[in-house]
């Protein structure tokens, strides 16, 4: 494809994503001037490079959808539904022919005339319906303004023919006072011609004996007036600010090739290896000579890697673009009002991630409205506002991303959806009554399960929040649901920020050694005959009593018949990883565990897609190859996902909203306990004292790469000549500190 077209297809979706997006605001804030400024500007440089690159049907749509924002810019049309649904429907179009203009590399043939009929009675006030008729009136129309308009001068004339002159001539007069030339005096001379002669024969549909008339003065009104337009107008002196301020951050950006920023991750991720087999060697080695330079070179390497990964970073506002519009059709669609929030739209995560979650948010936004949302005489009648909220909120949580998508509609229906259980056949009258209703719920996310009393073309087909939990489980998240009837639903979705590389603990079992993702790992515990906390066997099932809670557990060994070892579950010295997957806690049973690692995520060979319990493989610093776990796959493979986590409850604190909040209980400076948000650890750590360093007087400690500051709660703490020091980990996107407590209590 020629290049040229290339970016003109690459631009133009992107200012139709704007497009969208900003109609939606403008159509609630009909008074907001930059809005319509912005809309304005956008549709006409669309129309222009339309007419530079010679796509005519392109340039006519875009010129009609034109025509109607003019007309609400100069106030003489009126903002209603009908005519922003009208424009949209002109995007539409034009997103139609790019796309087969994409695929072609030519422009389709067709005929828009209806469409563009209806947008020209739109813009001179007729109704639709009398949009044929009326064309030679309408033809007749200019004629009769241009003389009105001719005692005027120049102004009037600039701001019809020209809507866009004073941002192009800021423009040109900051790229003379930088000495920049693009073009001589003839060929400017010629352009503008050509789009003046273009523009007229687009703005009369059928020829006129006066329309000739006024043609003279269009040239004379840019050269005679453009420094005379300028200091009249009020807002004049800020436009060549604005003009400087785009060109400067237009030349602080360049396009770069996605493939190219791939292959760039790929190879930092292959130095990320080689760096921790490096350091594997050295691990040993107090007295090494290279221990300095290596520990330099992991800086570098983790700065390199912190660099990359900030060019793959985008934020989710890019995938929430067409949720404005998608609501907006809803809307008009169902007859509900729907307000939505989208706060926290400048989160950033990794393009990958990105372009995962896209389809499920969209499908959650649309059953949230659809679903959650009631009509709004019946939320009145329940003494809501008509208007219902669907609100977006995104933001960072202990190294991942947080997103959650809540409304204050009717909420899941508990009764209907045991109903539709019993009649699915997924479970007895008797097993529903054992449940909570948080676990009722949680059958919205089998395959075909639907609730809906019709099927429309937004949902009730049942295909689709069980394929939005896939979706999430393949990138290593997890997805949570609350509901109360009447006052609405919250699905939380907790991803990790890229998947390229991952922290993951480093686990054996058998003499063979696995990765587990570090953002489902809880905890550890050491279980032996003479610990605290035991193992129990309850119907043959191991279960693990801990903090007066009980914990189902699943033994690696034996789920992956490792050997014929006989281990003995209630004797032997065993450690148990308590992992989370949604709203289920289980525990994973190994024989040991190492320390934490930055690990580069291999696909799994063709030969093992098939088995669930892994997802994908890497190289340790040893060279040694070894597969990374996948705990959904653990937990659907074991039947964990079915239980209830009602004996499995943490502690709770209830905030002045009613809310739960899991706490951590830890000892710190005296004997009281305090407490934190258990949200917001990232990890606990007990950090070996004789590694803990000093920068001035402020200990810090090496943590994945970077200096961690560690931070006592008591000034006077003294800390411990041997032995190791307890640490509460807090992450904020790339930065961590530790908190120093005296013993973790619950």
């Amino acid at each position: 494809m020629d290049d040229l077209l290339s970016e003109f297809i690459t631009e133009t979706s992107e200012s139709l994503m704007v497009l969208d997006s900003e109609l939606v605001k403008f159509e609630q804030n009909p008074n907001d001037v930059e809005i319509l400024s912005n809309i304005f500007r956008l549709m006409h440089t669309i129309k222009g490079t339309c007419g530079f690159l010679g796509l005519p049907r392109l340039e006519k749509v875009a010129h009609a959808g034109e025509n109607v924002l003019g007309k609400f810019r100069e106030g003489t049309l009126e903002v209603t539904p009908k005519a922003v649904t009208l424009i949209l429907h002109a995007i539409d179009t034009i997103k139609e022919l790019l796309q087969t203009l994409e695929e072609t590399e030519s422009e389709p043939e067709g005929n828009d005339q209806e469409l563009i009929d209806e947008l020209n009675a739109m813009a001179e006030g007729r109704s639709v319906e009398d949009a044929a008729p009326a064309a030679p009136a309408a033809a007749e129309a200019p004629v009769e303004a241009a003389p009105a308009a001719a005692p005027s001068g120049g102004p009037m004339l600039d701001e019809r023919g020209f809507p866009v002159a004073a941002d192009l001539l800021a423009e040109v007069e900051e790229a003379l006072a930088q000495g920049v030339v693009g073009a001589s005096q003839e060929e400017l001379d010629a352009q503008m011609k050509a789009e003046m002669e273009a523009e007229k024969a687009s703005a009369a549909p059928a020829p006129a004996a006066e329309t000739p008339a006024p043609a003279p003065q269009v040239p004379a009104a840019p050269k005679e007036e453009p420094k005379k337009a300028a200091p009249p107008a009020k807002a004049e002196p800020k436009k060549p600010a604005s003009g400087a301020k785009e060109t400067s951050v237009a030349n602080q950006t360049i396009r770069v090739n996605v493939e190219l920023l791939e292959n760039l991750m790929t190879l930092v991720s292959e130095l990320v290896l080689t760096r921790n087999q490096l350091l594997q060697m050295v691990r040993g080695s107090d007295d090494s000579v290279f221990k300095v330079p290596l520990q330099r070179l992991s800086h570098i390497t983790s700065d390199l890697q912190e660099g990359v990964m900030k060019t793959r970073m985008q934020p989710i506002g890019n995938a929430w673009a067409k949720l404005p519009r998608i609501v907006r059709d809803l809307s008009v669609e169902s007859g509900k009002k729907i307000d939505l929030q989208m706060i926290g739209a400048e989160t950033e995560l990794d393009r990958q991630v990105l372009e995962l979650i896209k389809d499920p948010l969209t499908h959650m936004v649309r059953n949230s409205a659809d679903h959650g949302l009631e009509m709004p005489d019946d939320r009145l009648a329940l003494g809501k506002p008509a208007v219902g909220s669907v609100t977006l909120n995104a933001f960072h949580e202990g190294g991942h991303i947080i997103i959650q998508i809540s409304d204050d509609g009717k909420g899941l229906n508990t009764d209907r959806i045991r109903e539709k259980i019993v009649e699915n056949g997924l479970a007895s009258e008797s097993d529903l009554e054992a449940m909570s209703d948080q676990q009722i719920h949680q059958f919205i996310f089998r395959a075909g399960f639907s609730t809906a009393q019709k099927v429309t073309s937004v949902s009730g087909r049942g295909v689709g929040m069980d394929v939005v939990r896939t979706n999430i489980e393949k990138i290593g998240g997890t997805i949570e649901l609350k509901s109360v009837e009447n006052k609405g639903s919250t699905f939380t979705i907790k991803i990790p920020l890229t998947l390229a590389i991952v922290s993951a603990l480093v686990v054996e079992c058998s003499g063979e050694r696995f990765a587990i993702p570090q953002i489902s790992v809880l905890e550890l515990v050491r279980t032996s005959s003479i610990s605290e906390n035991s193992i129990e066997m309850i119907n043959d099932a191991p279960i693990l009593r801990l903090r007066n809670r009980l914990l189902p557990l699943v033994s690696l060994h034996d789920h992956l018949s490792l050997g014929e070892r006989k281990v003995d579950l209630e004797n032997d010295e065993l450690f148990i990883v308590v992992t989370q997957v949604g709203t289920y806690t289980f525990g994973i049973i190994v024989d040991r565990v190492f320390d934490t690692e930055e690990i580069v995520v291999k696909p799994v060979a063709p030969i093992l897609r098939h088995i669930s319990l892994f997802s994908g493989n890497t190289i340790l610093g040893d060279g040694s190859v070894i597969m990374i776990l996948d705990p959904n796959g653990i937990a659907a493979t074991t039947g964990e996902v079915a239980m209830g986590n009602e004996a499995q409850g943490t502690n709770v604190a209830t905030s002045a909203s009613g809310e739960t909040t899991s706490i951590l209980v830890f000892h710190a400076g005296g004997d009281e306990l305090k407490a934190v948000p258990l949200a917001l650890v990232a990890r606990l750590e007990e950090v070996d004292v004789t590694k803990i360093e000093y920068s001035g007087k402020n200990p810090v400690v090496q943590y994945r790469g970077q200096l961690m500051p560690l931070i006592p709660i008591d000034p006077e703490h003294v800390w411990k000549e041997e032995g190791r020091q307890p640490v509460l980990v807090f992450t904020d996107k790339d930065h961590s500190m530790g908190l120093v407590v005296d013993e973790i209590v619950d």
